[in-house]
């Protein structure tokens, strides 16, 4: 963890360009590295072609992220953090919103980690004591 996942709308997937707004949330994350590990850190997007927006007049769009992570960080880290991953999403999507009825917004979910199961080796590239090969 974390995870970023964003849910839009398919009218707008020619223009997002997720790949960007990918590498611009995790550079936020990254230099963020002793709150987060890493070897962690998930972006994803996920195109959503059943919706309604408002009274379905105007192509509306919307790109709703959700920002998934684990209990223990201080509500100071988890405000800093949140503000510069929306602040990244405003900018990224300010094209977009200045030409089309668009909808931004972003959620924090911070969960037990009891009950989830992970296994991950990706952690080791980025461990610097450890004996592990890096490739």
């Amino acid at each position: 963890m974390p995870h970023f996942i964003v849910e839009y709308t398919d009218n707008i997937k020619n223009e997002a360009n997720f790949s960007k707004l990918f590498e611009e949330i995790n550079k936020v994350l990254i230099a963020r590295d002793t709150v987060f590990l890493i070897g962690g850190i998930r972006s994803r997007a996920i195109e959503v072609n059943d919706y309604r927006i408002a009274d379905g007049v105007e192509d509306d769009a919307f790109v709703h992220a959700v920002l998934k992570i684990g209990a223990g960080r201080s509500e100071e880290i988890k405000k800093e953090v949140c503000d510069a991953l929306f602040e990244v999403m405003k900018d990224h999507f300010s094209f977009l919103m200045s030409n089309r009825y668009l909808a931004l917004s972003m959620e924090l979910i911070e969960f037990s980690e009891a009950g989830t199961y992970k296994l991950n080796n990706i952690h080791s590239r980025f461990k610097k004591d450890e004996n592990l090969p890096v490739k």
